[in-house]
């Protein structure tokens, strides 16, 4: 053995020391509900992966399944990732599950786990329809031959109409088993633990990263859960419609904006909110309020404005998606009738007891000032009782009237009086002017 073969050979040596102590593996974990929540953890998961040059992301994956939409962006995720991954299957990779299985360069199951029944289905558990049954079956044959699997084992998954000769006839739909899954060419061996699995890819000396889900990916599927936006909207118009009928800029006001950002915040990082769908929102909010603060009456601008603002709330419910599954609709649907009767049900509320509690009585002089006092309110505006006028401004509910040829500050009892109605003097209070509509 000559010297050049000795130094190769101690350089083989070292490099085989060397090399598996730096190698890097991350791990990171997809159960439960597949929602929209769940992509931006596994979107950090590869792009950590990818930045510190891991060689391997097992993904242990046990799941029903859960929201299409929701599947796709974790599948595009993971095929995207220039760093291999391991799908290992713990119990079962059902329905949506299987899509994200397929997504990874291997699959590996424990014994007695299930993959497949791919079907896309409602909240109820109800097949929808052939163009979604189309959808699917496109994404899981066009994933099963991006990673080198069986397309019609994979597109049998959503569609009982695939016969694979030993396996299904045409009234079944295909789930595999462990043993069933490596036999098909879907699953590449059948591993009891993640030990097992850092030998069988040749890491068993790598160090082992496992990410978790963090506060802020917690946060953001808190935010998105229906509950949660449904009380959002509600707060949105709540507020606005609170802080429009007071003077100056308050709680309401900000408790609004505050929902308001969480709400399209939330949904834009989770591409349920556009840009545009946000533009329509702003858009409505502006047409509203040049119909209220400069256009006398409520007419087209004002109708518009509103149809805008509940457009860009409805759309930020619902992605981008390329099929809308027709759940997701309805609950879209219901979500805002429910938001917008629980805000007709809270302002009815605020209307009738804000008034009696003791935070509306330290905003305002609840109780009248004895004569004696020295406290009194000019004498000139009790003439004005009972006297008709004219209101020279928009009654918001404030603003101007004239009457007996005399400029008056006024306001209204919290209704909205156009400009050049007639209106009449009802009771003065302190230095305020009390007026209401004359009708007809």
């Amino acid at each position: 053995m000559n010297k050049l073969q000795k130094i190769f050979i101690l350089f083989l040596l070292i490099s085989s020391t060397i090399i598996p102590q730096n190698n890097k593996v991350y791990f990171g974990t997809i159960e439960g509900d597949i929602d929209l929540g769940l992509a931006p953890y596994v979107k950090r998961v590869v792009a950590e992966a990818e930045k510190n040059n891991a060689s391997l992301i097992i993904f242990r994956i046990n799941t029903f399944g859960g929201r299409v939409d929701g599947a796709t962006q974790i599948k595009d995720a993971i095929i995207n990732s220039k760093v291999e991954t391991i799908a290992f299957i713990d119990k079962r990779a059902i329905s949506a599950g299987s899509l994200i299985a397929l997504s990874c360069n291997k699959i590996v199951m424990v014994p007695g786990a299930s993959i497949g029944a791919t079907t896309v289905v409602d909240q109820a558990g109800k097949k929808q329809a052939e163009k979604a049954q189309s959808y699917m079956r496109s994404e899981m044959r066009s994933t099963a031959e991006r990673t080198g699997r069986r397309t019609d084992i994979a597109e049998g998954m959503v569609d009982e109409r695939v016969e694979i000769e030993g396996l299904v006839d045409s009234t079944q739909l295909i789930t595999l088993t462990s043993k069933e899954a490596v036999e098909y060419g879907i699953a590449d061996t059948v591993l009891a633990t993640i030990n097992e699995v850092l030998d069988y890819t040749g890491n068993s000396n790598a160090s082992i990263i496992e990410l978790e889900v963090n506060w802020g990916e917690s946060f953001i599927r808190f935010i998105n859960n229906p509950v949660i936006t449904s009380i959002l909207m509600m707060v949105i118009m709540v507020g606005m419609f609170m802080e429009i009928k007071t003077p100056g800029w308050g709680v309401p006001g900000t408790a609004s904006l505050i929902a308001l950002a969480l709400f399209f915040g939330a949904g834009y990082i989770l591409e349920l909110a556009s840009i545009m769908d946000i533009l329509l929102f702003i858009i409505g909010v502006a047409l509203l309020v040049v119909e209220i603060l400069i256009i006398p009456g409520f007419g087209v601008f004002g109708i518009a404005g509103i149809i805008l603002m509940v457009a860009g709330l409805f759309l930020g419910l619902v992605s981008d998606f390329p099929l809308v599954e027709t759940d997701i609709l309805s609950l879209a649907i219901m979500q805002l009738a429910g938001s917008f009767l629980l805000s007709g049900v809270v302002l009815y509320f605020l209307v009738r007891t804000l008034p009696k509690t003791n935070i509306w009585n330290n905003l305002i002089l609840s109780k009248g000032i004895k004569a004696k006092s020295g406290y009194t309110s000019n004498k000139e505006l009790k003439k004005l009782i009972g006297l008709q006028g004219e209101a020279l401004t928009d009654l918001r509910p404030s603003g101007t009237a004239i009457i007996e040829g005399k400029r008056y500050d006024v306001v209204t009892q919290g209704d909205y009086i156009v400009k050049d109605s007639k209106i009449e003097v009802m009771e003065e209070e302190g230095s305020k002017i009390v007026v209401k509509i004359l009708e007809g």
